[in-house]
């Protein structure tokens, strides 16, 4: 990266009306293809549990990658909706999970994602979760398990040290609520507990939808910081809608 050059940078909390709510992404607005390392580097710094890079120029699809402090990653929803916030309007995207597209319209951001529904494997967890399970699978890059109750996914505690040493070391937990509510844990890339996890509705909402027999569902993340996330399963698709807030916007010298 030339250090001469000047990028705007934003720091947008996604799916949330409010500020300091939510899931805080950096944004980096860049006006040509940046090298991975700086990238990496950039997202270290910022410490979020994700930072998107978006090369903002010419016509059509626009190039979209997102890093947490520690791993690039193939998927990331609330970063993505802290770009399109960003940007505005309706916007495509070229990223390492194929052609996204999105649109920002009266405040809200809808994506349109892949979804990823979780397949049954029935593993024991035990050794992560000390709460009892009622379904245990895997989806793309993630571990899944569903829990018998709102409480025990908001009280539970995972031995974060074990959920590191498995396979990607994420996991995702959820249980049935008015439509569901989750959490994500995801110290295999960085990010011990990830405040609000557009990616991981991508297997949520087809989960729930299957069990519920319904395609339109809301989703509670009950982390400390909180979000909502809007879903509809079409198919192989999920959309995801959410807002978000604009907290810092400046520029990246480096």
């Amino acid at each position: 990266m030339d250090p001469s050059a000047q990028n705007e940078f934003h720091l947008v909390d996604a799916f949330t009306d409010r500020a300091f709510a939510g899931n805080p992404a950096g944004v980096v607005v860049l006006d040509q293809p940046a090298d991975a390392e700086w990238m990496q580097q950039v997202a270290a710094e910022m410490k979020h549990s994700e930072t998107a890079f978006v090369v903002n120029r010419g016509e059509g699809a626009k190039s979209l990658r997102w890093f947490t402090p520690a791993a690039e990653v193939s998927l990331c929803g609330h970063a993505t909706i802290a770009v399109t916030h960003v940007l505005g309007g309706h916007q495509v995207y070229d990223t390492l999970s194929g052609r996204l597209t999105c649109t920002k319209a009266d405040g809200w951001i809808e994506m349109d994602f892949p979804a990823d529904p979780p397949v049954e494997t029935g593993e024991d967890l035990s050794h992560i979760l000390k709460e009892p399970t009622t379904f245990t699978g895997r989806a793309r890059e993630n571990l899944f398990a569903v829990l018998d109750s709102v409480e025990a996914v908001r009280d539970a505690e995972p031995d974060l040290d074990a959920l590191r040493a498995t396979w990607t070391g994420r996991l995702i937990i959820t249980a049935q609520d008015d439509d569901f509510v989750s959490r994500f844990f995801g110290p295999g890339v960085g990010v011990d507990e990830d405040p609000v996890t557009g990616s991981a509705h991508c297997s949520l909402a087809p989960y729930w939808a299957r069990r519920l027999g319904k395609t339109t569902l809301v989703g509670q993340q009950l982390s400390a910081r909180g979000g909502t996330v809007r879903t509809e399963v079409r198919d192989d698709r999920v959309l995801l809608r959410g807002q978000a807030v604009t907290v810092v916007s400046g520029e990246l010298y480096v």
